[in-house]
């Protein structure tokens, strides 16, 4: 299975000049946690919803006329970004995107080909085919490939 096969390609990005109001607007609104951090059409960063929960503690309140209390961070994009960004090819195997992701304790890699984003793929698209695997398997007779391979082995048996 390929990485291209499981991806999201249809992928929410952000710039680095945007404000953390975008980025909490996207997080909580659109349910995503992962935003490759674009500029100019090439790939710059990523910010995840930790890296917005690790800096959304000192915000600024603004206080409105009818009384009513709001924050803004003033903190861009750019400033909280990860900016060393681990990719993936669309041709890779989808175990060694899980293996990257594990290894590197990570959540999500943006899917680049040639320079250009085409996709990103989470350990959520990993789970996901992971369980329709399974639930394929479960439903695969094996009782006439295991009666073949015992039959085969008691063959090779008798001529030894």
């Amino acid at each position: 299975m390929k990485v291209k096969e499981l991806m999201t390609k249809k992928v929410k990005t952000i710039s680095p000049s945007e404000g953390m109001d975008r980025v909490f607007l996207i997080i909580n609104y659109e349910n995503i946690r992962h935003l490759p951090v674009m500029d100019e059409g090439k790939l710059v960063g990523m910010v995840s919803d930790r890296d917005f929960k690790k800096v959304h503690g000192s915000p600024k309140f603004l206080v409105q006329p009818d009384g009513t209390t709001f924050t803004v961070s003033s903190r861009k994009v750019e400033g909280i970004m990860q900016k060393k960004v681990i990719t993936i090819e669309p041709n890779q195997k989808a175990h060694e995107a899980a293996a990257i992701m594990v290894k590197k304790k990570i959540g999500a890699l943006p899917v680049v080909h040639k320079g250009k984003l085409k996709g990103i793929i989470t350990a959520t698209d990993i789970l996901k085919a992971f369980v329709k695997l399974g639930s394929e398997l479960e439903s695969v007779n094996l009782k006439p490939l295991v009666h073949t391979l015992e039959n085969w082995n008691a063959d090779e048996k008798s001529k030894s």
